[in-house]
């Protein structure tokens, strides 16, 4: 007979534990609205209290915001699992990722608003197409015009770690948004499009670093870093994207690649 004391009794208590059961906690979320078609060019706060588990994310409480309270929010999502970089906001005058923030490490209150430096479209959705165009002028993809190989182009464990680092962006721009240089220029490629050149320049198969080195050089490149580490403290990877681009810099001053 189960006296309540077997060992499914014992490892559900244990689950319960890990998932933070034991109480739910309220959480007040203070969001920034916009919406040009029904309030003009004016944003404004809204604020919303709702019952969360503490071990869910901050998703999740927008998501119960948008499902059960107001259907108006608009926001980015997708993979909620840190991947896909479609979720990143200001959450209390950080940018993150709403899916890798914890509703016990903002409870009882916080306040999310779209990221800066990009138009705002609807509530906490930004126009990416700024971002991408700097992305894409940077050429991020493998460009060697030597012919095909017989077999896969190798590299060495060494070559491959040079550039390993930069391989970890999932252009979620919450690097980019978080640059003051980037806030006040029209032109500043940013931080990502940097660590998608380091990525590509220093990768011993291509063959346009020159090309890249070129267009991350002029006016709108490297000399608008200020190395103020805004990017690196905001990269939901932890890419040392000022070390990346510090790199770049010494690249473009010695012309080698090294």
């Amino acid at each position: 007979m189960d006296d309540g004391n077997g060992l499914g009794d014992v490892l559900e208590a244990s689950d319960r534990r890990a998932a933070g059961a034991g109480g739910r906690v309220t959480l007040t979320l203070r969001i920034r609205r916009y919406n040009p078609e029904t309030r003009g060019q004016e944003s404004w706060w809204d604020e919303f209290t709702i019952e969360s588990e503490p071990d869910d994310r901050l998703l999740d409480a927008l998501h119960h915001v948008k499902w059960y309270l107001d259907g108006t929010l608009a926001l980015r999502r997708s993979c909620a699992h840190g991947i896909c970089g479609s979720d990143a906001m200001m959450i209390n005058g950080r940018n993150a990722l709403a899916c890798k923030v914890i509703v016990r490490d903002v409870a009882p209150r916080v306040t999310v608003e779209p990221i800066r430096g990009l138009p705002v479209l609807k509530d906490l959705i930004v126009d990416m197409e700024p971002f991408f165009a700097g992305y894409r002028s940077v050429l991020p993809y493998l460009i060697n015009d030597s012919g095909e190989p017989e077999r896969e182009r190798l590299q060495s464990p060494e070559e491959r770690h040079r550039y390993d680092d930069t391989t970890k962006c999932i252009l979620c721009a919450a690097c980019t948004t978080s640059c003051p240089s980037y806030w006040g220029s029209d032109d500043y490629l940013g931080p990502a499009a940097l660590v998608a050149a380091h990525r590509f320049v220093f990768d011993s198969r291509d063959e346009a670093a020159a090309e890249r080195m070129h267009v991350i050089s002029e006016t709108n490149g490297l000399a608008r870093c200020h190395t103020i580490f805004n990017c690196t403290m905001a990269c939901p990877r932890d890419i040392q994207i000022t070390k990346a681009i510090g790199e770049l810099k010494m690249a473009s001053i010695t012309g080698r690649l090294e």
